[in-house]
C-alpha cells in the first residue's frame, strides 16, 4: 500500500502545481494539455525534416512554432524550455539503443559567459536522462571562438569551424558510441567539425538535432 499512496500523493502534487502554474506552449505561451509541448494552434506548423546526410538525424524541420520556441530558448533567456524541447529531441531520435554517451556540441567559453547557459548542453542532458545514458559536458571542447555563422555562406562556415573542437578527456573508453546533440543544423559545418574531433579521438560519432533547415545548397 505505501507505493500506491506515494503514487497518489505524487499525482495530487502534480495536479496542484499545474493548477498554480499551468503548462504553457513553448512557442506562444498558450495553455496546454498535460505532456504537450505546443498548443493546438502551433503544433500544426511542425514539419518533418528533409533527408539528411548519413549519420545525421533531426526531430523536425526548422520553421514555424519550433523556430519561435528555439529563439525564445536561446535568446529570450528561457532555459526552462530545455525540458520540453529536450523531450522532442529524444522522441525524434532513431536507434536509441546505439548510444553509449550523450555529448553536446559545446559553446566557446566566451559565448557561454555572454549567454549564461549552453542550450545544447541543456538539451543533451535532458536526452541523456530520458535514455538513461551517461552525459558528458567536458568530453568535447570548443577551442576556437568562431564568428556568428548565420552571416556566413556554407564555404565560409566550413572554414570558420575547421579545428574548432578538440577532445581532451581521456577517461572514456575507445570505441564509445557518442551521440552529439545540438539545437539546429543549418549547413552542417559545425556538426561535421565536432564529429570529426570525436572520431579522431577514437570514438564513434553520430549527431541528432532538434531541427534541421532544408539541405538544398548546404555542404
Amino acid at each position: 500500500m505505501p507505493n500506491v499512496l506515494d503514487h497518489l500523493f505524487d499525482h495530487v502534487c502534480v495536479r496542484f502545481l499545474e493548477l498554480l502554474s499551468p503548462p504553457r506552449c513553448a512557442a506562444c505561451d498558450g495553455r496546454l494539455h498535460r505532456d504537450a509541448v505546443f498548443c493546438a494552434s502551433c503544433v500544426g506548423s511542425l514539419s518533418p525534416p528533409e533527408l539528411l546526410p548519413l549519420g545525421v538525424t533531426a526531430s523536425f524541420g526548422y520553421g514555424g512554432a519550433l523556430a519561435d520556441a528555439i529563439r525564445r530558448f536561446k535568446y529570450g533567456q528561457r532555459p526552462d524550455l530545455s525540458r520540453p524541447l529536450g523531450r522532442l529531441v529524444r522522441e525524434g531520435l532513431p536507434d536509441r539503443a546505439l548510444v553509449d554517451l550523450v555529448v553536446p556540441v559545446p559553446l566557446h567559453p566566451t559565448r557561454f559567459r555572454a549567454r549564461g547557459f549552453d542550450q545544447a548542453a541543456l538539451l543533451a542532458r535532458a536526452v541523456a536522462t530520458a535514455l538513461q545514458r551517461p552525459f558528458s559536458a567536458t568530453l568535447l571542447t570548443r577551442v576556437v571562438d568562431t564568428p556568428q555563422l548565420a552571416t556566413l555562406d556554407a564555404a565560409s562556415r566550413a572554414t570558420a569551424v575547421r579545428g574548432a573542437f578538440t577532445v581532451r578527456e581521456r577517461t572514456v573508453p575507445m570505441g564509445t558510441r557518442v551521440l552529439l546533440v545540438d539545437d539546429v543544423r543549418t549547413t552542417g559545418a559545425t556538426l561535421r567539425a565536432a564529429a570529426l574531433a570525436i572520431v579522431a579521438a577514437g570514438f564513434a560519432a553520430r549527431t541528432h538535432v532538434l531541427a534541421a533547415t532544408p539541405v538544398h545548397g548546404s555542404t
